[in-house]
């Protein structure tokens, strides 16, 4: 009980700090008053964490690091997650009211403040969600989830990317429609779920007139990835080697996958460089080709290490297959394959990237062989290092035959 009046009190706070700050200078001055109220309710009611978080932002604000609309739309979203999530429900229901009622309080912001920061709050909206699905269990990780909205609209808002509200509205519905059928595939955790669709509507927003496109060739990274994880998973549940949670994947790994090809897609939105769209496929690319070898390369017999050549136990990081070796050759160019079908790349950026998908998956196999097996990077880092590897070569191999 005492809870429910803290976060009523907090409500208030926000209610009255969005109304009052467009009006109060300078802007410590606000932040001075946000922070004393904040205080106030950590004294007297159980709300610590949330006031912590309200103090955080209004010092950013303060010193000018925060514009107002961030300011304002930040301390509303945060309110509205304490709100939704004080019984600590976590189904995809709660979830769901949790979109609507921080979709709501952006409009509101929006429409107060007469701004048409559409897209600044759609990824504030998502990166609540992830962050809150991520960090649920961890009450005093609330400062965090309070900072990780505010930076991603505090990024988004400095880009000042110009698109139509239409195509948001459109990223947005086919964003999320992929992350709930992969969750109900069981491809995907919840995590998974909002993580694939910031993910998605990255590519969609970015990537424009061509979001369509470069949206399908992450698709078809995911149906391979789909498929690679169910073969002969019984087997590869029997010998210990099947991805987690039957398959499903979490935020881990669909960020360690997509988001340096989600980078390349914003840096081609901002530039519209071609430089870019090889980047992107040719992380993708690498994707497909690290995740086909490694579902489907397990099952090709007694695997070799990378690093020594020297037969290892199945299952072990570094190990690789004459199988795995061939199919992620093939994994890469299915990839690169859709990408020229969709007229997204020429034939020459084809070879590229196919060539960058089979490199990426062998700087995985290292990097798993040295870093990841003495425990210096976990299954995701190595990932990351993988798609960034398979990046860079798709670049300097493009730059090199353009010169």
């Amino acid at each position: 009980m005492e809870r429910q009046r803290g976060l009523g009190y907090a409500a208030v706070l926000v209610a009255g700090a969005i109304l009052i700050a467009p009006y109060i200078k300078p802007a410590w001055l606000m932040s001075l008053i946000v922070i004393l109220y904040a205080l106030i309710l950590w004294r007297f009611f159980n709300t610590k964490y949330l006031a912590y978080s309200f103090c955080v932002i209004a010092m950013l604000y303060g010193v000018t690091l925060l514009p107002l609309f961030v300011f304002s739309c930040t301390l509303a979203m945060l309110v509205m997650g304490e709100l939704v999530f004080q019984r600590g429900a976590d189904d995809l229901n709660t979830y769901l009211y949790y979109i609507i009622s921080t979709a709501w309080a952006g409009m509101l912001v929006i429409t107060y403040l007469n701004q048409k920061f559409f897209l600044t709050v759609i990824f504030g909206i998502i990166a609540a969600v992830l962050f809150k699905t991520i960090l649920l269990k961890y009450e005093d990780a609330l400062v965090i989830e309070a900072i990780g909205i505010a930076m991603t609209m505090w990024l988004i808002r400095e880009l000042n990317y110009q698109v139509d509200l239409q195509l948001i509205v459109i990223a947005v519905i086919v964003g999320f429609t992929f992350g709930f059928f992969a969750f109900r595939a069981k491809t995907a955790d919840l995590s998974g779920l909002f993580s694939a669709a910031l993910v998605g509507i990255i590519l969609l927003v970015f990537a424009a007139p061509h979001g369509t496109q470069w949206f399908l060739i992450m698709l078809s990274f995911f149906i391979l990835g789909s498929l690679a994880t169910r073969y002969k998973f019984e087997y590869k549940k029997k010998i210990g080697v099947e991805q987690g949670q039957s398959g499903a994947r979490g935020y881990r790994n669909v960020f360690a996958n997509g988001i340096v090809a989600a980078a390349a897609a914003v840096l081609f939105g901002v530039f519209q460089q071609p430089v870019f769209i090889v980047m992107y496929v040719g992380c993708v690319a690498t994707a497909a080709a690290d995740t086909v070898a490694s579902e489907i390369g397990v099952t090709g017999g007694i695997p070799y290490m990378i690093t020594t050549l020297k037969k290892v136990p199945i299952g072990t990081n570094g190990g690789i297959t004459l199988r795995g070796e061939a199919i992620a050759f093939l994994g890469g160019l299915a990839v690169s394959l859709v990408a020229l079908l969709l007229n997204v790349i020429t034939p020459e950026m084809m070879v590229i990237c196919t060539l960058a998908g089979f490199v990426g998956t062998n700087i995985d196999s290292f990097v798993g062989a040295t870093l990841e097996n003495h425990g210096f990077l976990g299954n995701a880092g190595t990932n990351l290092l993988a798609t960034i590897g398979g990046g860079i070569f798709a670049i300097s191999l493009f730059m090199f035959m353009k010169f």
